[in-house]
């Protein structure tokens, strides 16, 4: 029996299609790339951890509109403070996704509310995945 399926028969039940990965997936300072939905547009973003804390933006750089990572997975600042646009050397804070330097200071990365249920990082329920897909391809 799967974690999603035990966590389910054990009276938690989870949308497993809103499922971003194992919060044991993310270390102290970690970061993972995910993608929700299927057909041309699917849902294409991150998760960071910042502590104890845990934040999803859209995986899209509000200055030219492609992805912050060239390779996957790779999202930091070589130290792991900041978000760092591979691109164009945009930096956004972890926390609120605010970029503090490069072209597109001043603006900011489409959050994507999460929540963790029985050890899983999922999208929150009241996300629309595919409105969100929809305007990171727009």
């Amino acid at each position: 029996m799967s974690a999603p399926e035990r966590a389910e028969a054990a009276g938690s039940v989870l949308d497993v299609e809103r499922v971003v990965c194992r919060e044991t997936e993310l270390e102290a300072h970690g970061v993972r790339a995910f993608t929700i939905g299927a057909g041309d547009w699917p849902l294409r973003g991150f998760v960071v951890r910042a502590g104890a804390q845990l934040r999803g933006y859209v995986n899209r750089c509000p200055h030219a509109g492609h992805p912050l990572n060239l390779l996957p997975d790779r999202f930091l600042t070589p130290d792991g403070a900041l978000l760092l646009c591979s691109s164009h050397g945009a930096l956004f804070e972890k926390l609120t996704g605010f970029c503090v330097a490069g072209p597109c200071a001043g603006r900011s990365l489409t959050p994507v509310a999460l929540q963790v249920r029985s050890g899983f990082v999922m999208l929150a329920d009241e996300v629309d995945i595919a409105a969100l897909a929809e305007e990171a391809s727009a």
